[in-house]
């Protein structure tokens, strides 16, 4: 079979930039069992309720949803376990610091192939609270009109 090159986004978590200001992103490997990767392939899996931690000096990725493979048998997967994420030490030691200050979180963003390698983007995270979201919603909305407006005023004066 020949290499995979490129990547291949599989699940996005549009909610979680919604919801939270992402302060910094990281790639993290992950760990894997055949029927996962296999069900991955297949464009299966949800990041809504999912959530990453430190552990132990370990790096973890929990209630990330990805559906039993169909054609496995007794020993597929469960579908909502608990992944490790292969991170270097240091990165996991810099995550480990931040998230311990207080009011920030790790949200997975989306899950990809890179290469043929199953990956995760994690995002060092702080939640934000109803009125920044609603001054979010209000400058995109503000910044498509005046993208209009100049569209607009450039179509008339052609």
């Amino acid at each position: 079979m020949a290499k995979e090159r490129g990547s291949k986004v599989v699940a996005t978590n549009r909610k979680a930039r919604h919801d939270y200001l992402i302060e910094d992103t990281y790639e993290a490997g992950l760990v894997l069992t055949g029927t996962e990767v296999k069900s991955l392939r297949e464009g299966r899996a949800s990041l809504v309720d999912g959530y990453a931690f430190i552990e132990k000096g370990e790096a973890w990725l929990d209630a990330v949803h990805i559906p039993e493979y169909t054609e496995g048998t007794w020993n597929n997967h469960s579908p909502r376990r608990k992944r490790k994420l292969l991170l270097h030490k240091a990165q996991i030691i810099k995550i480990s610091h931040k998230t311990k200050e207080g009011g920030y979180t790790l949200v997975p963003l989306q899950i990809y192939f890179s290469d043929g390698r199953a990956k995760v983007e994690i995002a060092i995270a702080k939640g934000k609270r109803e009125y920044d979201k609603r001054q979010t919603l209000r400058e995109r909305q503000d910044k498509r009109e005046a993208d209009r407006a100049i569209s607009s005023r450039r179509h008339l004066g052609e």
